[in-house]
């Protein structure tokens, strides 16, 4: 079974990696009782052998695997189904559900802010940085500008508090990109989305900023959800806590603006006052 060249189905088929293929492979496995929880996965090199694969593709698959919290790897003893289904994995220490409505209430407003209140060089300092995510081709190094790219939005918004929230939560924010982008292949659309955001602290508006990164938000939520539960995204509920995913991905992006947290506008002409 050769998984190094798959296509994704659909109308509009899009060529997937091989560890995209791996980890859908294993996942369908899991998920129809061929391994059941308890179970121990076949060892590397039958896989890689099986599945005609690298060991460094097959271990990125397994590491997915256990992100979304399918499976545990136990040193010494091998990798060990923990679960058939998961509906909110983990990056990190952080649940994506708990990950996500975070962002939600901090990201969205401290846009707004940051567009009443960056400096020249806060501008300069993220064109720059788009300019390199934008050629960037390695995921990790691209992943690491990401994180940097959301903490000079914090930064400047010039509340000290902001950047602390999202320096708290950085490594989950890396987690979850990596796994987005490996699964979800978000790096080109994300590039457009910050790029929106950027342009819109450039104008100076609050609204515009609040907009982009509602739709920003929005977009990583629904690519997760279509990788979590693709089956059931478009059939889910809404009105609980754990239904974080098919909520955002039932509702328009200028529905999530106008829910989100806003900030405050009464004295917008005074961002002296608000700087430390």
């Amino acid at each position: 079974m050769n998984l190094s060249d798959s296509q994704t189905g659909g109308p509009t088929p899009r060529r997937v990696s091989a560890m995209e293929a791996v980890f859908g492979h294993l996942r369908s496995a899991i998920e129809r009782g061929e391994y059941a929880v308890g179970d121990k996965l076949p060892s590397e090199a039958e896989l890689c052998r099986t599945l005609e694969v690298s060991r460094p593709v097959l271990r990125e698959a397994l590491r997915a695997l256990q992100a979304m919290g399918l499976t545990v790897s136990k040193t010494g003893k091998g990798t060990f189904v923990l679960a058939s289904t998961v509906d909110d994995p983990t990056f990190g220490d952080y649940a994506a559900s708990d990950l996500l409505e975070v962002r939600r209430h901090v990201e969205i407003p401290v846009a707004g802010y940051a567009a009443l209140r960056r400096t020249p060089e806060d501008l300069d300092h993220l064109g720059h940085l788009l300019d390199r995510m934008e050629q960037e081709t390695d995921t990790t190094a691209w992943v690491a500008m990401d994180t940097v790219f959301h903490l000079a939005v914090a930064e400047a918004s010039r509340n000290p508090v902001f950047r602390r929230v999202i320096e708290e939560i950085r490594d989950a924010l890396a987690r979850q990109s990596t796994f987005l982008n490996e699964l979800g292949g978000r790096r080109e659309q994300s590039n457009c989305e910050h790029r929106a955001i950027l342009e819109a602290l450039v104008d100076g508006s609050e609204h515009d900023a609040v907009e982009a990164m509602s739709h920003h938000l929005l977009r990583v939520e629904t690519t997760l959800t279509d990788i979590v539960r693709p089956q059931r995204a478009a059939t889910s509920t809404e009105g609980s806590p754990e239904a974080w995913a098919s909520s955002s991905s039932t509702t328009s992006s200028s529905s999530t603006t106008s829910s989100a947290p806003r900030p405050v506008t009464s004295t917008p002409a005074t961002p002296a006052a608000t700087t430390p």
